[in-house]
């Protein structure tokens, strides 16, 4: 089948910026109907490109093509609001000219985004500012929507109501963002940005990886042919990736040993009970409130936030906090925390609680002080980290800054090099329990990677308010949802978790969407277990992993020989070749652990 014709797309495009090109020669087109996503490291260059496509930055070189009569719509990440008195103003200016005494449009899509038209922009929230930005580009009923960052400030019922938009969406879409479940739903074609140029693949976005490390391995082998720097950073950049998938399997491990544990507690089994009792004289307790409540008065009358609500937290504990904007995330947290009374019940903190705190605000960096003096502010080059010392050169290494850049200014450092810089500041402070709201806004994703890794390896305590789904997913033992209506539950595990234990009645509003019927519950399922075969597979799967992974490094001694393709181009294939196949049946076996590990705490759930 052939390809959609392009409503917009680039031809030979370059674009440099102080005096280095950006990108060169870049050929790429949107068509009816694609959805695609732009993907790349911080700095590459995605924003520009989209930029371009949009007609707001002039390339150097090539052609910028659009169809002509085609309406091109633009979400920015940070929006404009320089000449509009009000958030109706604003969005007005996304309809085409010949159309903008249309008011009745600009109401109708303000209000299914809950944004009123009379307020003055500049007093929004991010959440309200993201909500009116995405108003005025979807009010004109673009053609093509060239979206950078939308989910950025949102909360999840936002999230879900415009993922269903764009599902229905019949125009050209390409999205920029950190936020893998949005991506992994909607994007079904992903461009890569990388090294100057773009990539493109018929595959999702939930392939890229994947993609990525079968670029980098054709690459890897190339690079023997070539100069042995280029041969150096491939190498470097396929083990980071091979090194990072066998540090997530072990944190995928711990994990989901982790919500078991938490699954038992949470439901107060006899065994949990004995479990609790003892890390309370062991001092484990961190956190444990009681029928707690609170609620506020307003002009509507009393809205209560939280009602009887109780829960134990122990140390080691990673627990995720989530519900819609206004729900009461925060004000729960502080009650967690001590840092507000409840009205009702108790909270008892544990002891020798060393708190580190990373807000939405973000504490700022002094624009003239250097990454040392950031990270060592007393002087000296030493960074106390997990209670060991470690030399300021070695320690920035791991929030991806090269060693020549410790004495550059904040003032020289991009934002997500600036956000890297502020997650090495918190993790250098002493802590045992770690509280973050909202970690991942205007976060990039390998800045958001960074985040992951370095928190799967926390060994304290984590209160984690955030509305990216795959990072619960990914990090959380249990999962605390405010329904906005007063009620506060706890589940065992991530946001997945959540969907599929929830009452039928609990299921999170859709901003302005009509309401579904609600679907019957499931029948009860009676407790089980795996079958015979399927146990036994699970039972051998990590031996058959760790032996893949010897193998896997075997092979890639023998393949890191530089002389290697020169003495003999024969074994360099075949070692090659053995290596893609091993690596194929490792990442095989990995999934095939992940699903049956999934499919084993569901049938001993119950659900």
């Amino acid at each position: 089948m052939a390809p959609p014709a392009p409503i917009t797309a680039l031809q030979g495009v370059s674009v440099t910026f102080g005096g280095r090109p950006l990108f060169e020669t870049i050929d790429m087109a949107i068509g009816r109907g694609d959805r695609a996503c732009l993907v790349g490291r911080n700095g590459s260059g995605k924003s520009t490109l989209m930029k371009v496509l949009a007609g707001l930055i002039q390339p150097d070189d090539g052609v910028v093509f659009v169809q002509p009569g085609s309406r091109i719509a633009y979400l920015p990440q940070e929006p404009d609001y320089r000449g509009c008195a009000t958030v109706q103003d604003y969005v007005v200016q996304g309809l085409p000219a010949d159309e903008q005494d249309e008011a009745h449009r600009v109401d109708a899509v303000l209000d299914r985004l809950q944004v009123a038209g009379h307020r003055d922009p500049l007093s929004l929230s991010g959440g309200e500012s993201r909500r009116t930005a995405l108003a005025r580009t979807l009010v004109g009923n673009p053609d093509v929507m060239l979206l950078d960052e939308p989910t950025n400030h949102l909360d999840l019922p936002t999230i879900e109501w415009l993922e269903e938009e764009l599902l229905s969406f019949r125009g050209g879409l390409l999205l920029i963002s950190h936020d893998r479940a949005f991506l992994n739903r909607l994007a079904k074609r992903t461009l890569w940005l990388d090294r100057g140029t773009v990539r493109a693949t018929e595959r999702g976005f939930s392939e890229f990886e994947a993609w990525q490390a079968e670029v980098f391995e054709s690459e890897e082998a190339a690079a023997h042919k070539l100069d042995r720097k280029i041969e150096g950073e491939m190498k470097w950049l396929r083990e980071g990736i091979s090194a990072r998938r066998t540090r997530n399997m072990g944190r995928v491990r711990n994990l989901m040993a982790l919500r078991g544990d938490r699954a038992e507690q949470i439901r107060g089994g006899q065994q949990a009970k004995l479990a609790i009792a003892e890390a309370e004289r062991g001092g484990r307790l961190v956190i444990e409130a009681t029928g707690i409540a609170k609620g506020f008065d307003s002009e509507e009358g009393r809205k209560t936030i939280v009602s009887g609500f109780s829960t134990r937290i122990l140390r080691g504990d990673r627990v995720g906090l989530i519900g819609p904007n206004g729900a009461g995330k925060s004000t729960l947290l502080k009650m967690l925390t001590g840092q507000l009374e409840p009205d009702e019940g108790t909270v008892k903190l544990g002891t020798n609680l060393d708190t580190a705190y990373f807000d939405q605000r973000r504490e700022g960096l002094d624009p003239e002080d250097t990454i040392r003096k950031v990270l060592c502010p007393f002087g000296g080059d030493a960074v106390m980290v997990n209670g060991q010392s470690r030399h300021v050169a070695g320690y920035i290494k791991d929030f991806l800054f090269d060693t020549r850049q410790l004495d550059s200014p904040v003032k020289a450092l991009s934002g997500g090099e600036r956000n890297r810089l502020l997650l090495a500041r918190l993790f250098a402070k002493p802590s045992n329990l770690m509280i973050l709201d909202e970690p991942t806004n205007d976060l990039d994703m390998d800045t958001l990677d960074l985040l992951e890794d370095v928190l799967g390896d926390y060994q304290g305590t984590l209160l984690l308010v955030s509305h990216d789904r795959d990072f619960l997913d990914r990090l959380v033992t249990s999962t605390i949802a405010l329904e906005g209506d007063g009620t506060a539950s706890e589940y065992a595990g991530g946001y997945s978790d959540y969907l599929v234990q929830r009452p039928a009645k609990a299921a999170p509003a859709v901003v302005a969407a009509k309401p579904k019927p609600a679907a019957a519950p499931a029948a009860a399922k009676p407790r089980g277990k795996l079958s015979y075969k399927d146990q036994r597979e699970l039972d051998d799967l990590p031996s058959r992993m760790d032996k893949l992974s010897a193998e896997i490094a075997k092979l890639e001694t023998v393949i890191g020989d530089p002389d290697l393709f020169s003495r003999d181009p024969a074994k360099f294939q075949k070692t090659s070749d053995q290596l893609h196949g091993k690596q194929a049946e490792l990442a095989a076996a990995e999934e095939r652990w992940l699903e049956l590990e999934a499919l084993r705490e569901e049938l001993e759930a119950g659900r």
